[in-house]
């Protein structure tokens, strides 16, 4: 195979990946907000493990081809550290956002009667209220500024890179054998949802959020969509690369030097 068919084979993977883990996750997102009873009001802990298997299928669907970085904090990061090629790093994270997008525009071809009926229904405008935003892209939560949200996202895609650096480290004999680290990865996407997901819906991941926001902005969400309020849209994007490398790094300094290196 030629270089160039591998790249382009990358791009194509990676936006893939992104299409699948936002057409699941987007979805249990309108299945818990929509509809009334929720079948996940009183069970959160279920639309966290949709997201989390939803990044495991990704990986599992694409890892062969690109590595499956589905995220533009773990691209930026193993750019930084891991030697990825600084010169993909752009067509990468272009192709990830393109894949929110398209997911996007699935999970509204198929949610749209329900979508239509909850603003109608809740007396919301789309433009103005944000009706059913929540389903496509994130916002702060009670009581949640900007500003805070901000640094909860760098904590969060922090523990994220941290833990994903460690669980694919060559030299971590602790780390999951063979292909489970897909299934590790996954469930770590669900336990930082599952532990503070109501702070602001842990986008932890810039094409997860943009993606889907860019669709909302040409759907008729308009300004609530870009900027947002509180001009909120750049915070799911700078929280998540500044944080991812900051787990990257606390993982390479603080751990990596010490882990067992193989007898020659």
């Amino acid at each position: 195979m030629s270089e160039q068919k591998k790249y382009v084979g990358e791009l194509i993977a990676e936006c893939v990946a992104v299409f699948i883990i936002i057409l699941f996750g987007d979805s249990v997102a309108a299945m818990y907000s929509l509809y009334d009873p929720s079948p996940y009001k009183t069970a959160y802990w279920g639309v966290c493990i949709v997201w989390g298997l939803g990044v495991t299928v990704a990986i599992y669907a694409t890892g062969a081809v690109s590595g499956t970085h589905a995220n533009p904090a773990v691209t930026v990061a193993l750019a930084t550290y891991r030697g990825f090629p600084w010169r993909k790093v752009a067509p990468y994270i272009v192709a990830q956002v393109i894949g929110g997008f398209i997911g996007a525009a699935v999970v509204y071809a198929l949610f749209a009667p329900v979508i239509e009926h909850f603003a109608a229904a809740q007396h919301l405008d789309f433009m103005h209220d944000g009706a059913a935003a929540g389903v496509f892209f994130t916002h702060p939560g009670d009581y949640v500024t900007p500003m805070h949200s901000f640094f909860v996202q760098i904590v969060l895609t922090g523990i994220l890179v941290f833990g994903i650096f460690a669980i694919t480290c060559e030299f971590n004999t602790m780390a999951p054998q063979a292909n489970a680290g897909a299934l590790i990865i996954g469930l770590l996407v669900a336990i930082i949802g599952a532990s503070a997901g109501y702070l602001d819906a842990w986008a932890i991941n810039p094409a997860r959020d943009f993606g889907p926001r860019l669709f909302c902005y040409l759907a008729g969400w308009g300004p609530s969509a870009i900027p947002s309020p509180g001009n909120y849209w750049w915070v799911p994007i700078a929280g998540p690369l500044i944080g991812g490398l900051v787990g990257a790094g606390l993982y390479q300094s603080l751990l990596k030097p010490f882990m067992p290196r193989p007898v020659a």
